[in-house]
């Protein structure tokens, strides 16, 4: 996708909704300095442009009993094509990834998983992504703590 061009008000606009996705469209336009009408356009086109990819809570992990969060270094078996899209599509459709990411370096990917605790992840690991066939390698790395996660983008950038 083409990056955008967004001017000033638009780079408001998203900062806002970032911090805050609750906001009324009334609430949005006093906040960047637009009438409501001129407001809800612009942050219609931002969605339709792909800008905007959705609106979500952002849930306390632990608090709806998902405290176990591993990084996966995995390594894949041949790299065709079709085989690389099959394991996306694979762990892409596991609801315990919350992120996937094709890297460089040691790795293929990098996986962020969550589940309720350790055994819960040995049965994701071994009865599900050890499954797939062309999974050569797994490295897991336990998070002991997380002090930042689903933070806003930085915007400072955005011209």
């Amino acid at each position: 996708m083409p990056k955008a061009k967004l001017d000033a008000i638009d780079q408001r606009i998203i900062g806002e909704l970032q911090a805050d996705a609750r906001l009324s469209n009334v609430e949005l336009a006093d906040r960047v300095g637009l009438s409501p009408s001129p407001c809800l356009r612009r942050a219609k086109r931002l969605e339709q442009d792909g800008v905007i990819q959705g609106y979500r809570a952002v849930l306390n992990r632990d608090g709806v009993g998902l405290g176990f969060s591993a990084f996966l270094a995995i390594k894949i078996a041949g790299h065709a094509n079709e085989h690389a899209l099959a394991f996306e599509e694979a762990v892409c459709a596991m609801p315990e990834v919350l992120a996937c990411h094709l890297v460089s370096g040691e790795s293929d990917y990098l996986l962020e998983v969550v589940t309720a605790d350790l055994e819960h992840y040995r049965q994701f690991l071994v009865e599900r992504l050890l499954n797939l066939p062309i999974v050569r390698e797994v490295k897991s790395n336990i998070a002991i703590q997380t002090r930042k996660a689903a933070a806003p983008l930085p915007l400072q950038h955005v011209q």
